[in-house]
C-alpha cells in the first residue's frame, strides 16, 4: 500500500504513464480500477461493479450510470457519437434492470469543430432520446484550445426506475448465456470508414436502445439473473468480468456464437478477434436453462433480438471442475479448447 492508500502492484507500476489500453476495457483497465481507483472511493454501492449503481431512495429503487465517449470518426454508418452516448447511458440502466427515466449530456468542444457537425451532433442526441423516451434534463458545454480536445468528447449521466433487480452476483451455476444478435458489428463497423474497408452489404452500427429487450425479457423470465451490454473488450471481457464477480466458470462454443460473415473477414484482414471486438446494441443475458427457450423466443419477437442465440452456459459438474473460478473456456470449432482471457491491449483506440 503506497502513500494516500493507493494500491501500486507490479502490473501498474511497469507503466509510469497512461496508455490507450487502461481506457480500453481489458485487464490494463481493470488493473487500473483495481489498484488505483477502487481503493479511494470504495463503498457498498459501488462493490458489485456493475454498469450502474442501484441506490434507495425513499422506498424506491434507482439506478444510476455514467460514461464518457470518445469516438473517431465522430460520424461512421449507423450512428455517430450524439447517438452512441444516448443510447450507451439508457444501455447500462437496462443492464441494472431499470426503465431508463433522465438523462444529462456534457459536452467538450474542441476550439475550431464544424458549427455544422456540432449541430448534427445535437440533433442526433435529441433523436435518440426520444426513441429511448427518456428526458435530457440537464447539462454542460466546455470549450477548449485548438489541438487539446480532438474535436468533441461527451459525457452522459442517466436514472432509471429498478423494475427487477438484475447483478453479476446473481449468476449461478448452470445459467444459459444467451446473446441478442450477431457480435463486432458495432468496431468493424468503424475500422471499416478508418481502413476504408468495403463490403458487399453496408456495415452498420448496431447501437440501438436495449429496453426494449429488457422489457420482454424481465416480463418473461421469473429467473433472469443478470444483463451486460459489451461494449469496450466485446464480449470476452464482459464475460470475463462477471465470471469473477459470481465466482463461476463459464464455457462457451464457439459455434453458437453469431457473427456476420463480413465481420469475421474484416477481423481476419485486420488480424482482430470477434470476441473482442465493441457492441452498441448487443446484450449478453444469463437465464436459468429451464427458460432459455423462453428467453430465446422473447428477444426473438424483436427486430434487436433476431439473431439472439445461446451461446454456452455457466460451468456444473464435471466442467465447473475443470474450469475454474473467474475462467471462461471455449470449445472451438475444429473440436479444441482455449481459455478466453480478458483483452491484454487495446484493439480498437476511439471506439466508444
Amino acid at each position: 500500500m503506497s502513500e494516500g492508500g493507493l494500491q501500486c502492484p507490479l502490473p501498474l507500476r511497469q507503466y509510469p504513464n497512461v496508455l490507450l489500453a487502461h481506457g480500453g476495457g481489458g485487464q490494463l483497465s481493470r488493473d487500473l480500477l483495481h489498484h488505483l481507483f477502487l481503493p479511494q472511493f470504495e463503498n457498498p454501492l459501488l462493490a458489485p461493479l456493475h454498469d450502474g449503481a442501484v441506490v434507495e431512495i425513499e422506498g424506491r429503487s434507482l439506478a444510476f450510470s455514467t460514461d464518457s465517449y470518445v469516438v473517431s470518426p465522430l460520424f461512421f454508418p449507423g450512428g455517430d457519437i450524439g447517438r452512441l452516448a444516448v443510447n450507451g447511458t439508457v444501455n447500462d440502466l437496462a443492464m441494472c434492470g431499470a426503465k431508463p427515466l433522465y438523462l444529462s449530456c456534457g459536452f467538450i468542444l474542441e476550439e475550431g469543430l464544424k458549427m455544422e457537425d456540432l449541430q448534427r451532433v445535437i440533433l442526433s442526441c435529441g433523436e435518440a432520446a426520444k426513441e429511448a423516451e427518456v428526458l435530457l434534463v440537464t447539462g454542460d458545454t466546455k470549450v477548449v484550445e485548438k489541438g487539446k480536445g480532438d474535436s468533441l468528447f461527451l459525457n452522459t449521466s442517466g436514472i432509471g426506475l429498478v423494475e427487477r433487480p438484475l447483478l453479476p452476483k446473481m449468476v449461478k451455476p448452470g445459467d444459459a448465456i444467451i446473446v441478442s444478435g450477431t457480435i463486432g458489428d458495432h468496431g468493424i463497423a468503424i475500422m471499416s470508414v478508418r481502413e476504408g474497408l468495403e463490403f458487399e452489404s453496408e456495415m452498420k452500427s448496431d447501437t440501438a436502445s436495449l429496453y426494449p429487450l429488457v422489457a420482454k425479457l424481465l416480463d418473461s423470465c421469473q429467473q433472469l439473473h443478470c444483463l451486460r451490454d459489451p461494449t469496450r473488450g466485446g464480449i470476452a471481457s464482459a464475460l470475463n468480468e462477471i465470471a469473477g464477480a459470481a465466482g463461476v466458470g463459464m464455457v462457451l462454443e464457439e459455434t453458437a456464437i453469431p457473427v456476420r460473415p463480413e465481420v469475421q473477414g474484416a477481423c481476419e484482414i485486420l488480424g482482430l478477434d470477434p470476441l473482442y471486438v465493441a457492441n452498441e446494441g448487443k446484450l449478453v443475458a444469463f437465464v436459468a436453462k429451464e427458460e432459455s427457450d423462453k428467453a430465446l423466443e422473447a428477444l426473438r419477437s424483436h427486430p434487436l433480438g433476431k439473431d439472439a442465440a445461446v451461446i454456452g452456459e455457466v460451468a456444473t459438474g464435471q466442467e465447473a471442475r475443470s474450469c475454474p473460478t473467474g475462467t471462461v473456456v471455449m470449445h472451438t470449432a475444429v473440436g479444441g479448447e482455449r481459455i478466453v482471457e480478458m483483452m491484454s491491449g487495446e484493439q480498437l483506440p476511439r471506439i466508444c
